[in-house]
């Protein structure tokens, strides 16, 4: 591997470093560069003033305003070799308001967004502080760390209220339990979670929501929300079992296409299994929704009970819900596929429960909806591309419900 070139600029920095201080040690280049990055953000901020002003400092030429400059206020600012302690230039009327360093900004080193990205990946206040300690040499109180965390309880609001699109050819709901502390001790909670797939094939998250426990009636209001956020139309829709929830979508989008889930099939049948056949066990069902017609399903699935013959219980499950399976067949490959696969949702819980899992009880709704959101922000960046075979799956779909999507496409 070539070598990268260094900044002969670099160069005239360690000559002027060791021209002008005693170096002795990686530390005292630290300290050293520590003052350097001082003065130039003091040059900077005159630099700026300047502009401001509309004349340089000590000119001689006329000055075509009346506000002056008035004399230097101290500031300390944090930046990633520590404190440093700056000169900020001041003006009679107040107005100067510098960019490089704002009025009231003391980081100058994005220390706030890394402080904030340890946050999202779970690691505790202390932890927090100790890494800031660890890496940049300056304690950060509990208390400071709460503070910036606070900060983005606006942008929660905004996310959790922002307009939506007003179709979801595919949407995904589903829920899961996290344990947050309430005046009566720490209890389990439904944390709601609605995944969608917008026209343009790329998935968003529509919303999360808190609850005593998953119910149909609050999965209704979380519909009803939905709905007055701007979805006019969902398609498809994902979830599980729970008594109730049919007709509660069924009330709110009475067009859409309810699909059993299979990720909770698929958890249901395996409890009744051993650990040690889960994987053998998940393979052949998968082959089953996965087949290529219906009645090579149905073929397939005769042998499968054969197989698991003895597991009556976890064979059940699956007779239950055969007709949420046979429903699939109904749908080209491309789009069952998207209706079948884990991916979007098991996915998803488990990037939050890497989060959660790791807090243990959170002391209020306030401080799960930061981590959570926190997280969806980190999730939201891999999903940037439309799903797989967007393309031939929109050919589809338009086959199917023309005037319901082609409406909605952008052109």
């Amino acid at each position: 591997m070539a070598k990268k070139k260094r900044n002969p600029a670099s160069d005239e920095v360690m000559k002027y470093l060791f021209q002008n201080y005693e170096i002795k040690s990686a530390l005292e280049i630290q300290e050293a560069l520590k003052d350097m990055f001082a003065d130039t953000l003091e040059a900077m901020l005159e630099a700026e003033l300047d502009d401001h002003l509309g004349y340089a400092k000590n000119a001689n030429k006329q000055a075509t305003t009346a506000n002056r400059r008035n004399g230097h206020s101290t500031k300390t600012v944090i930046g990633q070799l520590g404190d440093s302690q700056i000169s900020v230039p001041r003006d009679r009327d107040a107005s100067f308001d510098p960019t490089i360093v704002p009025k009231g900004q003391k980081d100058v080193a994005g220390i706030e967004e890394k402080i904030l990205a340890m946050y999202a990946k779970g690691q505790s206040q202390r932890d927090i502080e100790a890494t800031i300690q660890d890496i940049y040499g300056f304690d950060i109180s509990h208390e400071t760390v709460s503070k910036i965390a606070d900060k983005i309880i606006p942008l929660i609001k905004e996310f959790r209220n922002r307009a939506l699109q007003r179709c979801y050819p595919f949407v995904f709901v589903d829920a899961m339990y996290t344990p947050v502390k309430t005046e009566s001790g720490t209890g389990q909670k439904a944390l709601y979670n609605v995944i969608g797939i917008d026209p343009e094939g790329r998935k968003d998250v529509l919303g999360f929501w808190l609850s005593q426990d998953e119910s149909s009636r609050y999965w209704l209001q979380i519909l009803e929300e939905i709905k007055s956020r701007g979805v006019e139309d969902i398609i498809f829709i994902s979830l599980d079992g729970l008594p109730g929830l049919q007709e509660a979508i069924g009330a709110i989008y009475p067009n859409a296409i309810q699909q059993r889930c299979i990720v909770h099939l698929m958890r249901n049948s395996t409890r009744y299994i051993p650990r040690k056949h889960w994987a053998e066990f998940a393979k052949n069902i998968k082959g089953v929704y996965r087949a290529v017609s219906l009645d090579e399903a149905h073929t397939l699935f005769q042998d499968f009970e054969t197989k698991w013959k003895e597991y009556a219980a976890a064979l059940a499950v699956w007779r239950n819900s055969w007709a949420s399976v046979e429903n699939l067949f109904t749908y080209p490959s491309d789009i069952r596929k998207i209706i079948y696969t884990t991916n979007t949702i098991e996915s998803y819980h488990n990037q939050l429960r890497k989060i959660t899992n790791r807090k243990g009880a959170f002391p209020s709704e306030t401080a799960l909806f930061k981590l959570v959101y926190l997280r969806v922000m980190d999730i939201k960046k891999t999903w940037d591309r439309p799903v797989q075979n967007w393309a031939k799956v929109l050919n589809q779909l338009v086959v199917l419900f023309k005037e319901r999507i082609t409406q909605h496409l952008r052109y």
